[in-house]
This record gives structure tokens, sequence and C-alpha cells, in this order.
């Protein structure tokens, strides 16, 4: 199944969102409906609030007084962490139980108001980030909520900052127009990116790639989008996966480059590789068949030593290529090497996407980009080779040692 975490600030619009995604099909887990569910009265959940918070926060009729609960959480953030570790374990047994229901193609929507704060983002396949500027939130919490605007800032407060909670997200919805544009934002990411990634992931498929090398400018978001993805590997492969390194164009800051995410998945060995293929196409990152070594080079020309698995994206909205080497081996230094000199020799940034240019002008018009691949090793092997090689001996260059599983 595809696992969408829907999240947004308070006020931002995420109910509407959640609420469109269910009529359009999805599974919807509510988790807001589900913490009110497990302190219903005669709960354990209403029992161990009571028993941090008093007596006090009962109503006449015995459910809980959410209002006297608010007064005291949102104004003490200690509280409001021990409310938090009661409420969110709970939660998340009643979401998973709904989850284990859901069949095999179902888009599942996770509605998680705290999802970015209690660090949910790589149980996902996407995170799915309801957006609205702050003003526009406290407005209508003044107008539809009737609190004051101090009170709607101190909702807000208790919650992530806008920058911080965008950060997290795979997908940003505005919502800083009228409800029928956020429906029609809904709707087009429904029809053009969940769907047709449920269906690349139910059938372990790699998303189609139909453009012809276009190369764009460096972007600022690559590095957090690999970091993102990173994160989403790591916890779908526990204590498999060594390191997670952002290798390849996107990588070097400055370089004009597809945008595709390279990613270095370093395993002790094949047969690690091989274990966790089936766990990465569940994470949405199905193996290519045939793609199983890199380009020997003349220091290493076995191609025994150049062996390794290739996974490729199932979401059409993003194209991520996942090189998974054995740590040590010639292909892993050369990935971890050509980076650093990318990154570390302004002259070969330039040599490299004079090259590159060159290249994608005379494939413009091909139907994908495996033959402008192609075109590229010979250079690979003659040109930077000789030239990466003098740098590493020069600097002093070793490859990095992994103390975590962050992407760099």
């Amino acid at each position: 199944m595809l696992k969408i975490g829907l999240t947004g600030g308070i006020a931002s619009g995420k109910s509407l969102v959640a609420s469109r995604l269910q009529e359009l099909g999805a599974v919807l887990v509510d988790a807001d409906l589900l913490a009110r569910q497990v302190v219903e009265p005669g709960t354990p959940g209403l029992e161990r609030v009571v028993e941090a918070f008093g007596s006090g926060i009962i109503a006449p009729d015995g459910r809980l007084d959410r209002a006297a609960l608010g007064a005291i959480v949102f104004q003490d953030p200690s509280k409001r962490s021990v409310l938090n570790g009661i409420i969110h374990p709970l939660v998340r047994e009643a979401a998973a139980a709904i989850v284990s229901g859901a069949a095999t193609g179902d888009i599942v929507v996770q509605d998680i108001p705290l999802l970015v704060e209690t660090g949910q983002g790589a149980n996902f396949h996407l995170v799915v980030v309801v957006d609205a500027p702050d003003d526009v939130r406290v407005q209508r919490m003044v107008e539809h909520r009737g609190m004051t605007p101090e009170e709607a800032r101190s909702r807000m407060a208790a919650q992530a900052g806008r920058d911080e909670r965008n950060a997290a997200a795979d997908v940003i919805l505005a919502n800083d127009g009228d409800r029928a544009e956020l429906l029609a934002r809904v709707d087009s990411l429904w029809t053009q990116r969940l769907v047709p990634f449920a269906d690349y992931l139910s059938r372990g498929a790699r998303a189609a790639r139909k453009a012809g090398p276009v190369l764009v400018g460096s972007s600022s978001d690559w590095p957090r989008v690999a970091e993102r993805l990173a994160g989403r590997i790591m916890a779908a492969t526990p204590g498999n996966v060594l390191a997670v390194d952002h290798i390849g164009s996107t990588s070097v800051p400055g370089l004009a480059a597809k945008d595709v995410i390279d990613l270095q998945l370093t395993v002790r060995d094949l047969e690690v590789a091989d274990q966790i293929a089936p766990l990465l196409a569940r994470a949405g990152f199905p193996p290519v068949p045939g793609v199983n070594q890199d380009t020997p080079k003349p220091t290493h020309p076995d191609d025994s030593q150049w062996q390794k698995r290739f996974h490729a994206n199932a979401d059409p909205g993003r194209a991520v290529n996942l090189h998974v080497r054995v740590a040590g081996s010639p292909g892993w230094r050369y990935a971890l090497l050509f980076r650093d000199w990318l990154r570390g020799e302004e002259s070969a940034r330039a040599l490299y996407e004079a090259h590159k240019q060159q290249l994608a002008e005379q494939h413009a018009g091909d139907p994908g980009t495996a033959a402008y691949a192609d075109a590229k090793e010979p250079w690979f092997t003659e040109v930077a080779w000789p030239l990466m090689d003098e740098w590493a001996n020069r600097t002093g260059w070793q490859p990095p040692s992994y103390s975590s599983s962050a992407a760099r």
C-alpha cells in the first residue's frame, strides 16, 4: 500500500484536504479522531490523563473537558509533553490497526497534526504538508473558532514553525486562496502523483522517465531532499545499510544537473544488498533489472570488483537512483571520490558541466536518458579518472567514515 503522512499547522486547511482525499478513494486514518476515541469514558487513556492532570479535567457528563485540559497544557510545554506521552502511543497503536486492514494497492492517508514534531516522516512514502501563512491562520481561528489573536498565536506556538514543517514535506499544498483552489490542488496531486505512485508500487515497477536529458541550475533543495530520502531508506532497512551518501551531480553545489537524486547505499556485501531489495521496493524503490555493475576503471579491470545493485523511484514525482555498493569496493570509492573532487575543484566542475551540456544538446530529442548516460561513460574513465586520482593523491583524500546515517 502507499502510505501518505498528511500534516499542517492548526487552521491550515488540513482537515479539508483529508476529507477530499477520502472522497477520492483514500483510506483515511484521522489522528485527531483517534485521539478523542482513546480518551472516551471508561478507556485506559482517560484514566491515565486524569492521573496526570487531576479530576478537574472531567466534565459533568464524565467526558474529558478539552477546554480545561487545553488551558493547562498549551501554557506549559512540560505538561504538554506529559499529555503527548500518554496520547501518542495509544493513537499510533489504533492507527496501526487500521493500516493493517488496508489492501495492496490502497492509498492510506494518515492525518497527523504533530507528524513533524513527533519525527514520523520517515515512516511514509510521502509527507504532504498543507501550508498557509501565519496571519491567515490567525484570522481563521479568530473568525471561525472564536479565539482571540493571542489564543490563536499560543496554539500555533505549541506546534512546529512553518519553515520547519515545510522542510519535512515532499509535497506542499498551498492554502492561501479559496476552497476551490485548494481542492483543485488536491485533485491534481491525487491523479498525477498518488494514483500512479500506488500503481507502480503495487507492481514493483520503476516510474516511467520519458523526457530526454534536461539540465537545470543547481538547487538548494537537493541536499534536503536527499536527507529526507536517506532517513526513509534507513527506516526501511534497519541494521542493514551502513550509510546513505548523496552522490552524483545533485550533490555538488553550483553544478547544473538533471533533477535526479543519486544516493549510494553502503552495505557489507552483495548478499545484504539482495536481502534488502524487497525492503527497498516496499519503501518505493524497486530494483531495476539488468543493472548490476559499474564500468571498470584501469586500476581495477576485474568486472567482479565492480558489482552493485541498482534501484529507482516508483514515485513519478521525484526521480531517484539508488546505487547499492559494498563498502571499500572500487565502485563505492569512485562514487565518493568523484563527488568530492567536483566539490573541491572548481576547474573539475567546469570541465564536467561543459561535457554534460554538450551531450545534453546532442541527445535533446531522445525519448529517455539511457543514450545520454552511455555517452558519458568514456569520459569518466578517460578524462575524469586520471584527474581524480591525481587530486586524491595531492590532497590526501580518503573515503569518509560512517558515524551517522544522514545523507552527505
